[in-house]
C-alpha cells in the first residue's frame, strides 16, 4: 500500500531548503528506494506555512527512508532552516485517481 507523509512547516527561507533538496537528490539519484513524489504547497493565509506531501512505495520503504543515515542529515539542515517545529501525519494512502 503506498504512504505518503505530510509534513507541516514554517520558513522564511525556502530557497535554502529548495537547494538542500537539489543537492540530496544529486547526491542520491543511483541509490535505490526512497520517496518517488514531492508535493510542496504555500497557504494563502500564512505565507511562512508549507505542507509537503512525501510519497512512497510502502510504510517499510519510508522507514527504510528515514532511518538512511543521510536522510538524517538532510531532515537536521532543513530543521534549522525551519521557523518552530515541524509536524508530521504518516497516511496509508486508499485512492489515488486523476479526475482530468
Amino acid at each position: 500500500m503506498k504512504f505518503v507523509q505530510i509534513i507541516d512547516f514554517e520558513t522564511e527561507r525556502l530557497e535554502e531548503m529548495e537547494q538542500q533538496l537539489q543537492e540530496f537528490a544529486q547526491r542520491n539519484a543511483d541509490k535505490g528506494g526512497g520517496p518517488t513524489h514531492r508535493m510542496l504547497l504555500k497557504d494563502r493565509d500564512n505565507p511562512r506555512r508549507y505542507l509537503a506531501l512525501i510519497e512512497f512505495e510502502s510504510h517499510d520503504e519510508a522507514m527504510r527512508n528515514s532511518d538512511d543515515s543521510e536522510t538524517t542529515k538532510l531532515a537536521e539542515r532543513l530543521g534549522a532552516l525551519c521557523i518552530g517545529e515541524r509536524t508530521y501525519t504518516n497516511c496509508d494512502v486508499l485512492d489515488m485517481s486523476e479526475l482530468k
